[in-house]
């Protein structure tokens, strides 16, 4: 016993890794054994360890690799979606919402649409509209869409079409509106607005002309963006320079296109939009596989975050969102923040995103996750959640393996490590936009929700 005392002080931390790094950073010995307590579902989940499961999540996973996503053009919401012109419709992001629980920046974002489609004169006068039940609320993933953030979809905006030419299907989403002050983090304003109805009238009818005649396929434009540090959520620097090299030739033969191009160039965050319309078009054919327990649909509306499960079918399982954890900008801080928010999460139920961010360490700095071992450590963290690996989409850092694909419910529930997201943080008043950036985790309960439903329906 004397010896040991007398040895250098070393720790073995058990649990959090941030004590390690805490005391890592300060100079002193530690090891860090990832421990976590055992599963409540334990007699659940062991009764879910089936040959029937395993090979319809092999299924999902192949359908995922299979999938064609291409880029194909860009067509006003109406036409896609008839029941936007049926009626006065909002499509947001998330799980189902009523007005009276929405948040501050969704409830600005579907003011200002309203106003923007000439159901109002004004913000006073969209809310009251809103209020009185004048229009119908329902969630993007409804309709074969997504949207980032807010995630507000109404008859007359521009929607990117993604087609998936393997299986048939098409998913949709907005264009990205740039950064500052945009509806997707609650802006309402005559610039918000201005800048809509440029986006309708002006750029919108230049992408499809480009896209009409060279569409875009976007799985191997995901694979170089790996490379090139992207991880396709908080980062989308290199796809959006590749988007705009492709789409430029077509876009300047078409003439008028200079504020296009700036505009595209200047806005880091242009191709997310893409991805997110990808993405769902790659999880939608994987929706009805029997005893399939892979998520297909991942979001959340500033109120609740929801997941769909294969098997499961349309239902949603749903919990209380979380706050993001991450950097605010100069004089905000987490008094300022909205709870987690947007349909973008469809890109880590794909193995984007947080799942992808060891391709991207300088994302983990940017959304206050650390550094590059950290960027690792995330990764590494979601392939334990996953049903497999996309070995289309692959990691330098990590040897080229593929991004962690195929997000298993059993794995969740068995684990307790809940899946990471990359996201924005919007502030809690409508109108005042971005604030931050961070990582949030997907609350366990919609996990173990499902995870019994599952369970039942499996029998």
């Amino acid at each position: 016993m004397h010896s040991l005392l007398a040895g250098p002080l070393r720790v073995v931390n058990i649990g959090l890794a941030g004590f390690a790094r805490d005391l890592a950073a300060n100079g002193a010995a530690v090891v860090h054994v990832d421990w976590r307590p055992p599963s409540r579902f334990g007699d659940l989940l062991s009764r879910l360890e089936r040959e029937d499961i395993d090979a319809a999540n092999a299924e999902a996973l192949r359908r995922i690799v299979a999938a064609e996503p291409v880029l194909s053009g860009v067509r006003r919401a109406g036409d896609l979606i008839p029941e936007l012109d049926a009626e006065r419709l909002v499509l947001h992001a998330g799980p189902p919402l009523a007005w009276q629980r929405m948040c501050g920046p969704l409830r600005g974002a579907v003011c200002g649409a309203i106003v923007f489609e000439g159901w109002a004169l004004d913000l006073a006068a969209a809310e009251e509209l809103a209020e009185r039940g004048g229009v119908r609320f329902a969630p993007n993933h409804h309709f074969g869409a997504v949207g980032p953030m807010t995630g507000i979809t109404t008859r007359s905006q521009p929607l990117l079409v993604v087609e998936n030419r393997a299986f048939g299907n098409r998913a949709l989403c907005t264009i990205n509106e740039g950064l500052g002050k945009v509806m997707r983090f609650g802006g309402n304003d005559a610039e918000v607005l201005a800048r809509l109805a440029w986006l309708r009238d002006e750029l919108a009818p230049l992408l499809d002309r480009a896209l009409q005649s060279h569409p875009l396929a976007l799985s191997p434009l995901i694979a170089r963006g790996l490379t090139m540090g992207d991880e396709m959520h908080q980062r989308n620097v290199a796809c959006t320079s590749l988007l705009v090299r492709a789409l430029a030739p077509d876009l300047a033969a078409a003439g008028n296109a200079e504020r296009a191009l700036r505009f595209m160039g200047a806005n880091d965050q242009f191709f997310l939009n893409v991805a997110m319309a990808m993405g769902k078009s790659i999880l939608d054919p994987v929706q009805g596989i029997a005893h399939c327990s892979v998520v297909t649909a991942m979001c959340r509306n500033g109120t609740d975050f929801g997941i769909r499960v294969s098997a499961l079918g349309e239902r949603w399982f749903t919990a209380p969102v979380e706050m993001p954890q991450g950097l605010y900008f100069p004089g905000f801080s987490a008094a300022d923040a909205n709870p987690d928010i947007g349909d973008s999460a469809i890109l880590e139920a794909v193995g984007l995103g947080a799942f992808a961010m060891a391709a991207a360490p300088a994302v983990a700095g940017f959304v206050g996750a650390g550094g590059f071992q950290d960027a690792l450590a995330y990764t590494r963290s979601m392939a334990e959640i996953s049903a497999g690996r996309n070995p289309k989409w692959t990691i330098p850092a990590l040897e080229f393996e593929g991004t962690p694909t195929g997000i298993d419910i059993r794995r969740v529930v068995e684990s307790g490590i809940a899946p990471a997201i990359n996201t924005g943080i919007a502030h809690r008043r409508a109108g005042v936009g971005q604030v931050g950036a961070g990582v949030a985790r997907a609350p366990l309960a919609c996990f173990e929700q499902a995870l019994a439903t599952f369970a039942e329906h499996g029998r």
